[in-house]
């Protein structure tokens, strides 16, 4: 079965110390709360490759398993784009002019 390209958008996340591990949350000011967890590549949260508060790109949809609790999902294959403080509000900028 083929993504739905559809389905998925661009979503500006950060690395975050939560409960004694890292975790990816959505960064603040965009459609989605910056509680909602994100499922994506481990490679994100590997502080020896990427330092804790570090930014991403990421395309993602808004999902939940089976009625469960929802998260946003990001296919672990995709490449990873690190956003620098700069580019990130750049991309948050765009997303606000954007909104309907």
């Amino acid at each position: 079965m083929a993504r739905d390209i559809y389905a998925y958008r661009q979503v500006a996340v950060q690395s975050v110390a939560r409960s004694g591990k890292v975790e990816i949350h959505p960064v603040p000011g965009q459609a989605f709360s910056p509680e909602l967890a994100v499922q994506c590549s481990r490679q994100l949260s590997d502080t020896s490759l990427y330092p804790l508060g570090s930014r991403f790109l990421l395309d993602a949809k808004l999902t939940d398993r089976l009625g469960g609790t929802p998260y946003l999902y990001a296919y672990h294959g995709d490449p990873v784009q690190a956003l620098s403080e700069i580019e990130c509000r750049a991309f948050l900028a765009e997303f606000k002019r954007g909104r309907i």
